[in-house]
């Protein structure tokens, strides 16, 4: 239970490539967050996560084993928190950078194929901004956690407040 096969020091070194390895393929897939994966995203994560177990962990199946294992994840984990916290060119290098992605009601194609966004996403989110013409938006920025931040245009700004300012409104929750 507590033998191990493998050395703790390879155990250990296993994960810290492992881990930058995937977080190197999951950066350069594109999608920014979990949310923002379609399905077969999540399947390749998941076969991701079992293909990387065994070169984690060498044969090693014991208790101690999976507890430095787990451990070194962690560790490491925090310990690239810590970093990316304290360097602004590493946080960058890890998370992106925020990308205008609809200026002017144009979408920046060459961002949306970097970030691999479709069409169809895009106006996806803006319809659940309440946003039904990518015209009506000035300018909408990726974030790098994936939301889409979105300013509207003063005109569809004013034409929102006339809508919710007029009696004719129908509430149809009730």
């Amino acid at each position: 239970m507590f033998d191990l096969d493998v050395p703790v020091w390879e155990l250990v070194f296993r994960v810290v490539v492992i881990y930058f390895f995937v977080l190197a393929g999951l950066r350069l897939s594109g999608k920014k967050q979990i949310g923002e994966m379609a399905p077969f995203d999540l399947v390749v994560l998941l076969i991701l996560s079992e293909t990387v177990q065994n070169a984690m962990t060498d044969g090693e199946n014991s208790l101690l084993g999976g507890m430095i294992l787990a451990g070194s994840l962690l560790a490491i984990n925090h310990l690239v928190a810590a970093v990316t916290f304290k360097s602004k060119m590493l946080e960058e290098l890890a998370d992106g950078k925020p990308q205008i992605l609809i200026h002017q009601g144009k979408v920046d194609h060459r961002v949306a194929k970097r970030e691999k966004i479709t069409h169809d996403e895009i106006l996806e989110t803006l319809r659940g901004k309440n946003i039904f013409n990518i015209l009506d938006v000035e300018y909408a920025i990726l974030e790098t956690n994936g939301t889409l931040s979105v300013k509207k245009t003063q005109k569809a700004e004013k034409k929102n407040q006339d809508q919710q300012d007029s009696p004719e409104t129908i509430d149809r929750a009730t």
